[in-house]
């Protein structure tokens, strides 16, 4: 499980005192599908990263949650996390909460993940709200290789600062960058990008158009742009469209909300439609996204 390299990073604040503990994790697991079964054949784990995996009462179904048990990152933190599915099994990742990320006392957090799919796996990416505060600072990447028959559905949500607790965020800096592979090379290529005055920057009509919490949906995979009509009808749904790269099928949508819960209110119908439509996935959510 080779990560590609991160982009530069730009630390909100340069760390003038003596170092801090950080905190660190690395989780891994694999999945293999052979007659009928989703089995789990590696499982790595370190530090502050926690891979469970829950009973589905579907042997071709296996669901991965992903924990960090430092219980947040702030700057200087670093995870790794890595899964490898095969066959045709279809795979659910989530985690068990949303992830906060505090104010940065110097450097940035860094998370980068790698997803590999092989043969007609289909996995689903839904991790719960990433949560920013002010002058937090975060660099993620995704970067996922994926076979011709391969269904991929992804998601990630993002609250900046949470509205019921009357959090302001002022100033941020983050980084979001998808890299979706093929044998033949890049499918997908997504950056999102936060920098400085951040209200200024949600207000622009083409960012959140005022709005504080968003969500970039993703899908890769044989027909899933029939489904762009059902999507269109979603309520929030800033943009939403389909094309082609290289023989894989892409469905894009972005959808806004004026909070978090908003946010999930509009993001899970729409997530719940797919789940179940899609004929590779026909699953519904992850029981953790259940409040």
């Amino acid at each position: 499980m080779e990560l590609r390299q991160m982009p530069d990073t730009n630390p909100l604040l340069a760390g003038d005192g003596p170092p801090l503990q950080r905190s660190a994790g690395t989780g891994r697991v694999s999945l293999m599908a052979q007659q009928g079964r989703n089995s789990l054949t590696d499982l790595y784990q370190e530090g502050a990263a926690r891979i469970r995996l829950p009973r589905t009462y579907d042997d071709n179904l296996a669901e991965v949650v992903l924990i960090n048990t430092a219980g947040g990152m702030t700057g200087g933190d670093r995870y790794r996390w890595g899964v490898d599915v095969s066959g045709p099994g279809r795979t659910l990742v989530t985690t068990q909460a949303c992830e906060k990320v505090y104010r940065s006392s110097g450097g940035v957090a860094e998370v980068r993940t790698h997803i590999s799919m092989a043969g007609d796996a289909a996995l689903a990416w839904l991790p719960q709200e990433t949560i920013l505060f002010d002058r937090a600072a975060l660099n993620r990447a995704i970067d996922v290789d994926m076979g011709p028959d391969a269904t991929l559905l992804m998601v990630e949500p993002l609250i900046i600062g949470r509205q019921a607790m009357g959090e302001n965020v002022r100033e941020a800096w983050f980084r979001d960058r998808w890299r979706i592979w093929s044998e033949d090379g890049l499918v997908h290529a997504e950056d999102f990008h936060l920098a400085g005055d951040v209200p200024t920057l949600l207000n622009r009509a083409a960012v959140c158009d005022g709005d504080v919490a968003l969500a970039n949906l993703l899908m890769v995979g044989p027909g899933v742009d029939a489904f762009l009509p059902a999507l269109r009808d979603l309520p929030g749904l800033a943009a939403a469209s389909s094309w082609q790269v290289g023989g894989y099928t892409k469905l894009l949508a972005r959808l806004t909300a004026p909070s978090g819960r908003e946010l999930r209110d509009r993001l899970v119908p729409g997530l719940m439609m797919l789940l179940d439509r899609v004929p590779a996935l026909q699953t519904t959510l992850p029981k953790v996204w259940n409040l």
